[in-house]
């Protein structure tokens, strides 16, 4: 296959050309990698993590507001089930790229910024502005920081 056919498969048949790329990189023949299509696509794969990264903590953020701030009783075990697993999912992108440990301690102002402001369009609570929850990463994704923070 050429260079030109393997870029012209990249636009028809996306994991067909990945299938290919793969086979080539195996058996080590270089000569007709499309390069350019797959250093865009190693590079988006570590904006995807960061992008997963960002929406988790998002959601860890909102349901952890809505159950410390928002008297709804009712669903205070499905917001709780919410953050135990987004913890877990958070920890697992963690396991997986430890070097992103830096990244979501960077973003943890944004993301309770973005989540602060998602919970005051949905519910009329008074949400603090500044975080009330850890920002140490081992005690954001590992403890019951909801619990020490009820406002009931």
């Amino acid at each position: 296959m050429t260079l030109v056919t393997v870029k012209q498969l990249y636009e028809q048949d996306f994991a067909l050309w990945i299938e290919e790329t793969v086979k080539q990189l195996k058996s080590g023949d270089l000569s007709q990698i499309d390069l350019e299509n797959l250093i865009e696509e190693v590079e988006s794969l570590g904006r995807r993590d960061k992008r997963e990264l960002k929406s988790r903590l998002v959601t860890l953020f909102e349901h952890a507001l809505k159950r410390c701030y928002v008297s709804l009783t009712e669903c205070y075990r499905g917001w709780e089930v919410t953050i135990k697993r987004t913890q877990s999912k958070l920890k697992d992108i963690l396991e997986d790229s430890p070097s992103l440990h830096n990244f979501l301690v960077a973003i943890c102002h944004k993301c309770y910024q973005e989540a602060v402001e998602n919970m005051r369009i949905e519910y009329d609570s008074d949400f603090p502005d500044d975080c009330p929850f850890p920002t140490n990463v081992d005690e954001l994704l590992n403890s019951k920081f909801w619990e020490k923070n009820k406002h009931e």
